[in-house]
């Protein structure tokens, strides 16, 4: 058997209190441009029920098939019932790719049947390319600590595995099309399942923390100072919007990791992102990309993040900052 036997890409449809995820949309609208470009079906691959408002959600992306799967040993989550299932309907129905979000979740399982059918699986694409004279889809991110941007393909086994993380693509429904529904029922041994839930406590979340969705963010660089970081917040206050930070501030101990923007943190699409003393290294000017507007402001004229803003001051960050909220006194 070879590559040329595997046809039609996947979507794994991860959901939470019968919603599903964003990022199991994106991805269906991003592999729907794949799908148009290689000749093959979108399936979405649901386990368990998926209720009326969610499969049209599901429908509007341009999909194909949905494939709905029921059985036992799936709920709550077991990282053993969702490897064993998946590592059996890719068997069964040889799919060329299959795209998992790049949550706890499917970051956890999704290596593991790749590795058992075995194939390869790649994480945290920035952008997915199919190549018609290979077939073989290119996984586009940056390495290296960011200093390259690498292409990885997965030549010769099938199907192609990819965990993407949320926000990395745009959720842009195709529109629907006919679309055909597939059911398969499958069990799975609770003898088999090595983890138990003991006790479930809610996140009591933050929402100063998703910066995911925010309309204006205000990110501050390495050069911050510590001492420096409340006229920071305040200036985000200001403009009804959120601070976040780069990897290094997050190393440093000064902001937590879930206001860190880039390769390794969250990708944003803010409407305005105001850039305080933030280089640019590629690891994270991928997570600011589809911003609406960018001001950077950084004392080095030759800073990479010029390249990618659409307003620059060359200037001290503390300064720049500190006149903002002069102009701004009063409100937000």
């Amino acid at each position: 058997m070879t590559k040329l036997d595997y046809r039609d890409m996947w979507v794994f449809l991860e959901q939470e209190q019968g919603q599903v995820l964003p990022v199991s949309l994106e991805l269906l609208c991003e592999a729907r441009k794949l799908c148009d470009a290689a000749g093959e079906k979108l399936w979405a691959v649901a386990v368990g029920e998926l209720n009326a408002n969610e499969a049209e959600k599901v429908r509007a992306c341009g999909t194909d098939r949905i494939l709905r799967v029921t059985g036992s040993g799936y709920e709550p989550f077991s990282v053993d019932a969702y490897t064993e299932l998946f590592t059996q309907l890719c068997r069964k129905y040889r799919p060329s790719a299959v795209f998992v979000g790049g949550t706890i979740r499917g970051r956890d399982f999704a290596p593991r049947f790749a590795c058992r059918l075995p194939t390869g699986c790649t994480s945290d694409a920035t952008e997915l390319v199919y190549d018609p004279k290979t077939g073989d889809i290119e996984f586009i991110e940056p390495a290296v600590g960011g200093k390259m941007m690498a292409v990885i393909t997965v030549p010769v086994m099938r199907p192609q595995v990819g965990t993407i993380r949320p926000g990395t693509f745009r959720y842009a429904p195709a529109g629907e099309r006919p679309c055909e529904l597939l059911e398969e029922h499958i069990d799975f041994p609770a003898e088999r399942i090595r983890t138990r839930v003991l006790d479930y406590v809610p996140n009591e979340d933050d929402e100063s923390l998703n910066i995911a969705d925010a309309d204006v963010i205000v990110c501050v660089g390495n050069a911050v100072k510590a001492d420096s970081l409340p006229k920071y917040r305040e200036l985000a206050r200001r403009f009804g919007g959120k601070l976040a930070c780069t990897r290094p501030v997050f190393d440093r101990g000064l902001l937590p990791f879930r206001l860190v923007i880039g390769q390794s943190g969250t990708v944003v699409k803010p409407k305005l992102l105001f850039s305080f003393g933030v280089s640019g290294a590629v690891n994270h000017v991928t997570g600011i990309t589809d911003s609406e507007r960018i001001v950077a402001v950084n004392k080095d004229p030759e800073a990479a993040i010029f390249h990618y803003c659409d307003y620059g001051v060359v200037g001290d960050m503390d300064e720049v900052c500190e006149a903002l909220l002069a102009q701004t006194e009063g409100k937000g």
